[in-house]
């Protein structure tokens, strides 16, 4: 039902669209005519772009000037056999009443919504709203390198990855040009699933390996060596961290702003036409009284 009414409005504003577009009253040339409609050359000036072939801008004008003519012939057909329009006119009038108040509240939240976040803000949301940040996916903090076999000094490469010295991870760093891909950012976490992505030499069975804490474990291919180091794991279930669902938390913020916003808004209106006498509900009587 809902998809209907909507559906007849999306038609109906369409269609007026049309009408509006080619009754002109100026003197104009016209490129095509329905009955005692006209369709003129200043309605398709900003349909065709700018840099658009030859062929292709007849083929778009004779399209719309189609489209253009079969509206106007099922329009007229309704009109002759849709003896009662009241209900269209409802329908247009209810759809024009709910686009200028749809128009007036983005107006009014655009304007007086407020978009700054504290850090306290997204704190005081995430500890009140743990129950809704639960995993449905695992976690991991990782890091990780893929080096050919080709490399001439694998072995140091080894050593310096497994090495837990800030200066043997710079080291590591500076060699990036030798390695194939990588990853040294472990404070951040990352689907599990992007991870065996990421990797063509892990696959399920490396899943369980994967879920545990690690400082290193080795796999290899065809191709080349990886090294892999978990720092941190969190399974289906456990609470999402905030810094992964700071961004939710942040749209989340903000609807529940708007949903404030626009609620204060209807308040502060009604109550101003209540003391302006401009709003009042008369006594109500039963019909069988």
């Amino acid at each position: 039902m809902i998809l209907t009414k909507y559906f007849t409005y999306g038609v109906l504003i369409f269609t007026f669209f049309f009408i509006s577009c080619s009754q002109k009253q100026d003197k104009e040339e016209a490129i095509a005519r329905v009955s005692n409609i006209y369709l003129y050359k200043s309605d398709l000036e900003e349909l065709l772009p700018s840099d658009v072939a030859k062929e292709d801008s007849i083929l778009l004008v004779k399209n719309y000037i189609n489209s253009w003519a079969k509206d106007q012939l099922l329009l007229q057909k309704a009109r002759i056999n849709l003896n009662d329009n009241k209900e269209v006119e409802e329908l247009v009038d209810q759809y024009r009443q709910d686009i200028l108040i749809d128009k007036y509240k983005g107006a009014a939240v655009a304007q007086y919504l407020d978009t700054i976040f504290t850090d306290e803000d997204v704190s005081n949301f995430y500890k009140e709203n743990q129950e809704i940040f639960k995993l449905n996916e695992e976690l991991i903090k990782f890091k990780y390198i893929n080096f050919g076999n080709d490399l001439l000094n694998p072995e140091d490469f080894i050593a310096l990855f497994k090495s837990s010295k800030k200066e043997d991870l710079d080291s590591l760093v500076s060699q990036e040009m030798q390695l194939k891909s990588f990853n040294f950012n472990d404070s951040t976490w990352i689907r599990l699933e992007d991870v065996l992505n990421k990797i063509p030499a892990l696959d399920k069975a490396d899943k369980s390996v994967l879920l545990k804490k690690t400082k290193y474990f080795k796999k290899e291919d065809s191709l080349g060596v990886y090294l892999v180091a978990v720092k941190d794991v969190l399974k289906r279930n456990q609470t999402a961290p905030q810094s992964y669902v700071l961004p939710t938390i942040k749209q989340m913020i903000l609807h529940k702003r708007k949903l404030d916003l626009l609620k204060k808004i209807e308040q502060t209106l009604m109550e101003d036409a209540i003391n302006n006498k401009e709003f009042e509900i008369f006594e109500l009587r039963e019909e069988n009284q």
